[in-house]
């Protein structure tokens, strides 16, 4: 048994053209051009999400405390640095302008939410110091931030971090 090919009926091959011509209007959506723009599109933020986070580095102290839940409004982030830098985002403050910048950015801001990186060899004297500025430029509410997986008061780190 053997494939052969088989011919229509009637016609003698030839195709009937349409009454508008030999162009008619395509009745069909051609989502590839869609599809490869969202294929960019998710490579470009997946490259680019990592890059939005504040990038001073720090060498945090390691607690066993939970992380804190994340808000709609971007944090306002302050990190002191080891060679007593103090970086407002990304930018450096003078030590002596840091109350007058938080007062302007307070004003701009609803929420009175405050992260505090400091590195883990800066003495706890400055720290306190700079959270004094903080909130006399009027942000209460300051989060220290800290890395996982630090010892918890037995001395062992918590199971799971």
């Amino acid at each position: 048994m053997g494939a052969g090919v088989m011919k229509k009926a009637g016609g003698g091959g030839r195709r009937r053209r349409s009454a508008r011509g030999k162009h008619a209007a395509m009745s069909e959506i051609n989502v590839t051009p869609f599809v490869d723009v969202m294929l960019v599109l998710l490579i470009i933020f997946m490259v680019a999400a990592p890059l939005m986070t504040v990038g001073v580095p720090l060498e945090l102290p390691k607690t066993a405390a939970k992380s804190v839940p994340t808000e709609a409004e971007e944090p306002l982030t302050i990190s002191l640095t080891v060679e007593g830098q103090i970086m407002v985002m990304n930018t450096e403050v003078p030590a002596d302008g840091l109350v007058d910048r938080l007062k302007a950015i307070a004003t701009e801001r609803e929420s009175d939410k405050l992260f505090l990186r400091a590195d883990g060899a800066i003495p706890y004297e400055k720290v306190v110091q700079v959270m004094g500025a903080l909130n006399a430029g009027g942000f209460s509410n300051i989060v220290l931030v800290t890395d996982t997986g630090g010892p918890a008061l037995t001395g062992t780190p918590e199971p799971g971090n």
